[in-house]
């Protein structure tokens, strides 16, 4: 779950119709239970649990201040240049023949991505593509037959409504909690294109990813983020609208990425004050307080002082609406607008631009599947005759850096590499070799002051 700063000193731990967008449905439970009933918490977690995954990811990033992942392992320090990471998050499969949903923040900078399923069999991971908009990406692991989740219907969630989710925090996979729903359409800063579900289901570092259900077993979100002041959960939780999702899945399919469409307006909230100012009897809608020259807007006839009231037929109660209704526009499709000016309603019909991608929209460049065939990005120089009196050996190497592969093993800059299963080492040639020789897994002696320790390197 990816941490950002809200203003105030608060703290975000990120942890379109369903008939565009779907995914196999597999026999599930009846339908959301009525008021009054409790669900059967064994039932979903009996029927979803198979479906859901935990995520491990490795890699190099950045850290810094303000860009802090404690799922991967990230410190909050200054740092320039890049830092090896293993992190951990939650996903589900929504294809038998290997679809996985995750957020994109859990996969930000891997090189390599595992998925392991509840029944402890594990995949590698391609990455069809990621969208730091909606924080949606999609997986494929190559696989048949896998079981998968059943979609719900966010518009038939209410308030009140009782969710559960399952995932890994704290690497702890398959963990259960349940909560309900305590509002929806929730637009938070850095993510307002997303109307998401708030919840009070304990969410915590490693759940990022996973599934939101209802009653009935049922996809109805993807854990996001949390409102934290700690780094933990306590006591709001937020997931992306699962048919949002999946209408993001199918660009990322068709496309590779998410072809968001962009209307070129600054736009607010009304007050009371504003909304007799502007002539409206109740506040509603969205001011637009600045238009953008050479923009959809200002080609398609809006003006500064038009407030936007509907969007495609839908009344807009505030601004926020707006901008979750463009998150999920495509670039090109052409947008009615309900549009209030000078006292007078109107309309107007706006073909959309394109909207830059954001950091981070891009698959991340995932390291070969035979990394034993492939150089493994860290540096080695052979030990100098000092050093190899000194630890009483004929040959080694000296680990000068070590890469997001070799740190997972648990390599330190600073080892001495003296053998490789079991035959030492005595030059960068004689590595590479070996490494050939047997590109499944490979166990690395090192010394690491004065001590021997043997490092299993998994190298497929």
């Amino acid at each position: 779950m990816k941490r950002q700063r809200w203003p105030l000193t608060v703290a975000v731990l990120l942890c379109c119709a369903l008939g565009t967008a779907q995914a196999e449905q597999p026999d599930g439970l009846a339908a959301a239970l009525p008021g009054g009933f409790t669900p059967n918490y064994r039932a979903i977690a009996e029927r979803a649990g198979p479906a859901v995954v935990g995520i491990e990811v490795v890699g190099m990033r950045t850290p810094s201040a303000l860009d802090w992942d404690p799922d991967n392992g990230l410190p909050a320090l200054p740092f320039k240049g890049k830092l090896p990471f293993h992190g951990q998050g939650s996903g589900f499969i929504i294809s038998s023949d290997g679809l996985v949903l995750t957020s994109a923040h859990v996969i930000q900078g891997a090189r390599r991505i595992t998925v392991r399923l509840g029944d402890r069999r594990q995949f590698r991971a391609q990455v069809l593509g990621i969208d730091a908009t909606t924080d949606v990406a999609v997986l494929r692991v190559d696989a048949k037959d896998l079981p998968v989740l059943r979609m719900g219907r966010v518009d038939l969630l209410q308030v009140g409504d009782p969710v559960v989710t399952i995932g890994s925090p704290f690497g702890l996979e398959q963990s259960v909690s349940h909560g309900i729903v305590s509002a929806k359409g929730r637009a938070l800063p850095g993510f307002a294109a997303v109307p998401h579900i708030q919840t009070d289901v304990p969410v915590n570092p490693g759940h990022s990813g996973g599934p939101l259900l209802d009653a009935s077993a049922s996809v109805v979100g993807i854990n996001s983020q949390i409102y934290t002041f700690s780094g933990g959960y306590q006591g709001l939780s937020f997931a992306v609208p699962i048919d949002l999702a999946l209408r993001v899945k199918d660009e990322i399919v068709a496309h590779g990425r998410m072809l968001h469409g962009y209307l070129g307006v600054t736009i607010q909230n009304l007050d009371l004050t504003l909304a007799r100012a502007f002539g409206l009897g109740h506040p509603r809608g969205a001011l637009v307080a600045g238009v953008e020259a050479g923009s959809a807007a200002e080609k398609g006839g809006l003006r500064a002082g038009d407030i936007i009231t509907g969007f495609k037929g839908e009344t807009l109660a505030h601004a926020g609406e707006l901008t979750s209704h463009l998150g999920v526009a495509l670039a090109g499709e052409r947008v009615r607008l309900a549009v209030w000016r000078a006292g007078k309603a109107l309309e107007l019909v706006v073909p959309l631009d394109e909207a830059l991608p954001l950091e981070g929209a891009q698959a991340p460049d995932l390291e070969p599947m035979s990394q034993g065939r492939q150089e493994l990005g860290w540096s080695l120089r052979p030990l100098t005759v000092q050093e190899r009196t000194r630890l009483g050996v004929q040959g080694g190497l000296w680990v000068e850096a070590v890469s997001a592969l070799t740190a997972q093993a648990g390599l330190l800059a600073g080892d001495a590499l003296l053998a490789i299963n079991h035959l030492p080492v005595h030059s960068l040639d004689e590595v590479r070799r070996l490494l050939r020789e047997r590109p499944l897994d490979a166990a690395l002696l090192v010394d690491r002051d004065g001590e021997r320790i043997y490092l299993p390197l998994a190298l497929e």
